[in-house]
């Protein structure tokens, strides 16, 4: 019996330490093994992380390369984990990566539906005789795509019939209503917004081309005219034809035609203010011709002047002038009578175009018009305080961006890499990020980066928004590996006084050396993925 109990004592001890074994040990084991394996995987992101910055060294340490300064800063998209990082705490002007702060702003202000109206309004009512006694007023309300693009964009711009079509449209509602004769005056109305056209920090030459076009709250066809030179025979005038035809500015043609490939040598003079734009040099016979778009400087007047010249093509009587108003004005007891309405498209395609393309104009007609729907404001002080709320609501530090337009078209815009990613992970948490991520050009692809990468394997995997002014080059958004992960990435040089290529190149190398050696899906998260759903 004494015998019995202490085999039962030694096999309870014996099954105490088998117990022990099983059930105490292989937790610590476990947990030993998972020491083991994350630190196995901090190594490969280490490895990775140095193999990239040999890369990094390798691209930007070229001498064309490696005059400027240069921001970078990549992050796991999901987790937000740093991945490699050099001076991402510092300002780099922006060019236009600016946009993708405002695009965002937009999207999270306004909603991807949002849409603008532009309205023809008057005082008076239309007689059975079709006769509008008052004046007529075109109401801009921020449109930026009073023109004649083809919407939804796929792949590349594109456009459909004469640059007024929107006011096209509008004049013919106008007809259908009855409007045979008008006895006031066309007024082209832009007080929406106060009357600021350009920011601080544009350059006096960027406000005679399309890129520093004037803001304002009514936009024809990007407050741009085209001009038009053709050659004829050698010794010849060369033909200029301005689409549509303004008011805004004469044209003094002083180009003449030269012999068959001799190198077109053009130079466009326009001084600020001025009506006169004079075109000197020479272009070759048999060359094609050569088309100028240049920036309307009062958008209200131009639009009123078109309208008006529409209203008459259309058997409209118009005795009266025409003349733009940038000030609200309200009598008391009358209301205007909306007479036609141009509905837009949804904002979500609007912000495709902006970013595709990088459209100054319109991305500083999104900042204004959000703003405006909280309510009337006085100046770009008042946008600045409006935007910086919205920053530090998304966990930007205040110190990480100046902002002094919304394009990036000016000089005096100030960034962080860091400010950058903080934008691109809080985009990717909202409801309106699919319109956001759709508006990036793809490498090889579309938009600005359609002809970079290609043939790589970035092609296709980049989704970022270009950035460029003199000695300025930015590159920030997403990319996806092969692998399966989603990086966040910012890419900004300033002060770079090499051949533009070679950074660009650069830029590319470093996109290339990214999807690379940051393909691998952390541990944590192919563990996750192979959970049953």
């Amino acid at each position: 019996m004494s015998i019995g109990r202490a085999n039962l004592q030694w096999a309870a001890a014996i099954w105490a330490l088998v117990f022990c074994g099983l059930f105490l040990n292989p937790p610590a084991a476990l947990a030993q093994k998972n020491k083991n394996r994350h630190s196995g995987s901090a190594t490969k992101g280490a490895a990775a992380t140095s193999r990239f910055a040999k890369r990094v060294d390798a691209l930007l340490g070229k001498e064309s390369s490696g005059k400027g300064e240069w921001g970078l800063l990549i992050a796991d998209a999901e987790t937000g984990q740093p991945l490699y990082e050099q001076n991402a705490a510092k300002y780099f002007v922006p060019a236009s990566n600016m946009k993708l702060f405002t695009t965002a702003l937009a999207l999270d202000k306004l909603g991807p539906e949002f849409r603008f109206h532009t309205t023809l309004e008057s005082t008076g009512v239309v007689s059975p005789e079709g006769e509008l006694s008052a004046d007529l007023v075109l109401v801009g309300r921020g449109d930026p795509n009073l023109s004649n693009r083809k919407f939804p964009f796929n792949l590349k711009e594109e456009f459909d019939g004469p640059p007024e079509r929107g006011l096209a449209e509008l004049a013919d509602a106008l007809v259908a209503k009855g409007v045979k004769k008008m006895s006031g005056d066309v007024i082209g109305d832009d007080s929406y917004f106060p009357r600021e056209r350009y920011p601080n920090g544009w350059e006096v030459d960027d406000m005679v081309w399309e890129y520093g076009a004037a803001i304002s709250a009514l936009a024809v066809n990007d407050n741009t005219v085209t001009v038009t030179l053709t050659p004829g025979q050698a010794g010849d005038a060369v033909q200029v034809a301005v689409a549509p035809r303004t008011q805004d500015f004469i044209v003094d043609n002083e180009v003449t035609t030269s012999a068959a490939k001799v190198k077109a040598d053009l130079i466009l003079t326009r001084e600020p203010g001025a009506h006169l734009v004079v075109v000197r040099g020479t272009m070759p016979e048999k060359s094609s011709p050569r088309k100028l778009v240049l920036a309307i400087e009062e958008p209200a007047l131009h639009a009123a002047t078109l309208l008006k010249t529409l209203l008459e093509q259309r058997g409209v009587e118009v005795s009266g002038g025409v003349r733009a108003r940038h000030e609200a004005i309200k009598v008391e007891g009358i209301t205007p009578t909306v007479l036609a309405e141009h509905v837009s498209i949804p904002l979500g395609d609007s912000v495709k175009l902006v970013n595709k393309i990088s459209q100054n104009l319109h991305t500083e007609v999104l900042l204004r018009t959000a703003i405006r729907q909280q309510g009337t404001w006085n100046s770009f002080d008042d946008v600045a305080k409006f935007a910086a709320d919205f920053y530090a609501h998304v966990g930007i530090a205040t110190d990480d961006i100046i902002q002094t337009d919304a394009s990036g078209l000016s000089r005096h815009d100030m960034v962080t890499p860091r400010a950058m990613l903080t934008l691109l992970r809080y985009a990717q948490t909202r409801p309106w990020f699919e319109s956001f991520f759709s508006s990036l050009p793809v490498a090889g692809v579309d938009g600005t980066l359609e002809e970079r990468m290609k043939n790589t394997p970035a092609a296709g995997r980049v989704h970022a928004k270009t950035g460029s002014v003199e000695h300025v080059r930015t590159l920030s958004g997403f990319a996806d590996t092969a692998g399966g992960r989603r990086l966040a990435f910012s890419f900004m040089t300033n002060n770079e006084y090499g051949k533009s290529h070679e950074t660009t190149d650069a830029m590319n190398g470093l996109c290339l050396a990214m999807i690379e050696e940051f393909n691998a899906v952390p541990a944590k998260r192919s563990l996750e993925h192979k959970q049953p759903q």
